[in-house]
């Protein structure tokens, strides 16, 4: 009974990305600590980090809050189908974030 208890939570769970902008005028440590409260977030969304993909300052396709370049991230995570609305609320206020994007992966 157990058996099948576990196997029906983990087919709720599923794979999901997030592709994050940081604005480029903040040092290491606040985009340090922005990831840390992402990742804060997502685990207390009842999700699980597989992977973090960062590729650094970035030229962005259009000018955003009066800046040409930005931090890019993108986080893959597997959770249940109400993470990303949990994720993205917080995100939404996230001082450093400048545009973010979550999608079924």
């Amino acid at each position: 009974m157990q058996e099948a208890k576990d196997h029906k939570e983990v087919e709720k769970m599923k794979k999901y990305e997030i592709a994050l902008v940081l604005s480029s005028t903040i040092d290491d440590e606040a985009r340090a600590a922005t990831l840390e409260r992402l990742k804060h977030r997502v685990e207390r969304s009842g999700s699980a980090i597989t992977d973090i993909d960062e590729w650094g300052k970035q030229r962005l396709a259009y000018e955003v809050q009066d800046m040409i370049e930005g931090y890019y991230y993108f986080v893959h995570f597997e959770g249940p189908e109400d993470a990303p609305a949990y994720i993205e609320s917080h995100l939404r206020i996230y001082e450093n974030v400048i545009r973010f994007l979550i999608v079924n992966n």
